[in-house]
């Protein structure tokens, strides 16, 4: 068996094994078994596919995106990875709520640092609401509800995340950290339950028979009833009438509070559901907007990994690989992609940058200066900067010799703002001013002279590019 047939059929056990686990929703296992797959054989479309659903099962929807996206580029027709993708790219909708459930959730662990374990409870129980396969937010609020003590909330809560992934490390813990804890509640309660307290009851008293004395003195007993009921009057009216008026009072001030208190937050809850509604009519657009940065991204992607093969190839000139990478996003890319981005980039942009500028320095000399306009426009649309200002210095100057003097002010203000010092932002500096008819003069020396024989800054800018 050859070294191919071993890697290959290595690249197949894993796939096979990574299959058996997602079958039974060890999700956790079977990434490990795919990326296993993939290190021995990386065109493996089946074990590529298989592991973007692993991270699709477990709400990491942009890294599932990330191995359908490369699945695509190394088989373009009949690979259900493209199925994948535009099932995603249909439902913007969908695809904002989970970008915004992932957002909420970094919050969330910055209330945990902040100690805002109630605001994290809150944003959690929204989160996996909305996005029911995020596992990593079921374990944080399973988590929070553990520290919080409560363990009947983190039961429920750590039975949907063992359902999305039944033998993920993280779930498994807590379940045993929540176990512990019951058992040690359980063993408490007993101890109770088997000392339970004693109490002693007293004998019936027995009612004594009314005196005679009694009977004798009923007389002086109604006038101390009386005399009782004069008193009670006295006290209602001096003391417990002011009390309960003082009481009234108070009670009128706390309705009055109460109710202050209800019209903000009614208030407060207008302004809550004003701000929902304008949220809501904004979700088309941002629908909308989320659905181009994705196909930008996948575009972008797509570009980068389409040059790599033909650079690979040998196969492709420069111009026609520069046409493709000039449709990608840099900042759409991922930092391995920018990386590979920018190599490309600088293998195929230069060599083209360097004939065009030296093209355009001889349509320049010979004053044919439409060319050489067009052909620094192509080296500035591949490098801005490129030779440090020079090309745009030449671009401006080529500009103003073809009387077109918005553009070359154009070209003299991007130097500037590219580069506000040195001796390319003086010149460039000088040339406008000459330009607008204002010669400025130099820091330490005259000002240049209008003689008609005097050289123009733009001769001298040329002549330097030539150098």
């Amino acid at each position: 068996m050859t070294y191919t047939k071993k890697l290959l059929y290595q690249s197949n056990y894993w796939y096979n094994e990574g299959l058996k686990k997602a079958k039974i929703r060890d999700l956790s296992g079977a990434a490990v078994s795919l990326r296993k797959s993939l290190q021995y054989n990386r065109v493996n479309i089946q074990a590529r596919n298989l592991l973007g659903l692993v991270y699709y099962g477990r709400g990491e929807v942009a890294e599932a995106l990330v191995e359908w996206i490369i699945s695509k580029h190394l088989k373009a027709q009949d690979n259900i990875a493209n199925y994948y993708v535009k099932a995603i790219q249909d439902a913007p909708g969908e695809l904002e709520a989970i970008n915004q459930a992932v957002k909420k959730y970094n919050q969330c662990l910055a209330y945990c640092d902040q100690g805002g374990e109630d605001l994290a409870i809150i944003q959690l129980k929204k989160i996996t609401t909305v996005h029911t396969s995020f596992l990593k937010a079921h374990q944080l609020l399973a988590l929070l509800y553990m520290h919080t003590d409560q363990y009947a909330k983190a039961k429920q809560v750590l039975r949907r995340a063992y359902k999305i992934d039944t033998k993920n490390e993280m779930t498994l813990r807590y379940v045993q950290e929540l176990n512990k804890v019951s058992s040690a509640k359980d063993t408490k309660g007993k101890e109770q339950k088997a000392s339970p307290a004693v109490y002693q009851t007293r004998k019936d008293t027995p009612i004594q028979p009314v005196s005679s004395a009694l009977r004798e003195n009923g007389k002086l007993n109604i006038l101390n009833m009386v005399i009782g009921v004069i008193i009670g009057a006295a006290v209602v009216w001096f003391l417990i009438m002011p009390a309960a008026a003082k009481t009234k009072t108070e009670q009128s001030n706390e309705s009055f509070r109460q109710y202050s208190e209800k019209m903000e937050a009614q208030s407060a809850q207008i302004s809550a559901l004003q701000k929902e509604l304008d949220e809501y009519r904004n979700k088309s657009e941002q629908a909308e907007a989320s659905k181009a940065d994705m196909q930008a991204m996948q575009s972008s992607y797509e570009a980068v990994l389409l040059v790599k093969e033909q650079y690979r190839s040998g196969e492709y000139s420069n111009a026609t690989m520069a046409e493709t990478l000039k449709t990608v996003k840099a900042d759409t890319l991922g930092e391995k992609a920018a990386e590979l981005y920018n190599e490309l980039a600088e293998d195929i942009f230069d060599p083209l940058c360097r004939d065009a500028y030296s093209e355009a320095e001889e349509s320049y000399d010979e004053e044919d200066y439409a060319s050489a306009i067009t052909l620094l426009n192509e080296v500035i649309a591949l490098r801005p900067g490129y030779k440090d200002g020079k090309a745009l210095l030449m671009l401006g100057n080529a500009y103003a010799k073809n009387n077109e003097k918005e553009k070359a002010s154009e070209a003299y203000n991007r130097i500037l703002s590219l580069y506000p010092d040195g001796d390319i932002a003086q010149q460039a500096k000088d040339a406008a001013a000459e330009l607008a008819g204002t010669p400025e003069t130099p820091s330490g020396g005259n000002a240049p002279s209008t003689d008609e024989n005097s050289p123009t800054t733009d001769e001298d800018t040329s002549g330097e590019d030539e150098e």
